[in-house]
């Protein structure tokens, strides 16, 4: 399979070695949201049993560039997509598999007219990560960046 043929999940999965080790699974990519699941593994467990901190980062992270991609990789020959800083909060104790759905902050279409006016837009990403049973585990924010090509 080819890049181009590729989805974005594969594309993740083949090229970003911790979406590898930690065995994430895209669920779905699309411009307007991102679902990306990371299995229970006790390779991967924490202290009380229950996917590290590090690795629920990761899957939030991970969904937050799959979305990212999907929104503006049309725009990849002329920008670099850039995360600029991230937030996270754990709310609830995580237990088994969990779930990081991702939704973009800003319209596509406002953020790619800011890189056509020679800018260099800033976009939050916004992640919610839950439990199987629908109980929010964990909430983030990565804000990104299209830093134009020199």
């Amino acid at each position: 399979m080819t890049d181009a043929t590729m989805s974005i999940g594969e594309l993740l999965a083949a090229t970003v070695p911790m979406a590898r080790t930690l065995n994430l699974e895209f669920v779905e990519t699309t411009p307007e949201r991102a679902v990306v699941r990371l299995p229970d593994q006790p390779d991967f467990h924490n202290h009380v049993g229950g996917p590290h901190a590090g690795a629920m980062f990761t899957l939030a992270e991970s969904a937050s560039g799959a979305i990212v991609l999907s929104a503006f990789g049309e725009q990849l020959s002329r920008a670099v997509p850039l995360a600029v800083r991230a937030e996270i909060g754990y709310k609830k104790l995580a237990m088994g598999p969990v779930t990081a759905t991702a939704t973009l902050g800003r319209p596509v279409a406002e953020v790619v007219a800011e890189l056509d006016a020679g800018l260099r837009p800033e976009f939050p990403v916004a992640i919610a990560i839950t439990r199987d049973d629908g109980a929010t585990t964990g909430e983030m924010t990565v804000v990104w960046t299209l830093r134009p090509n020199s």
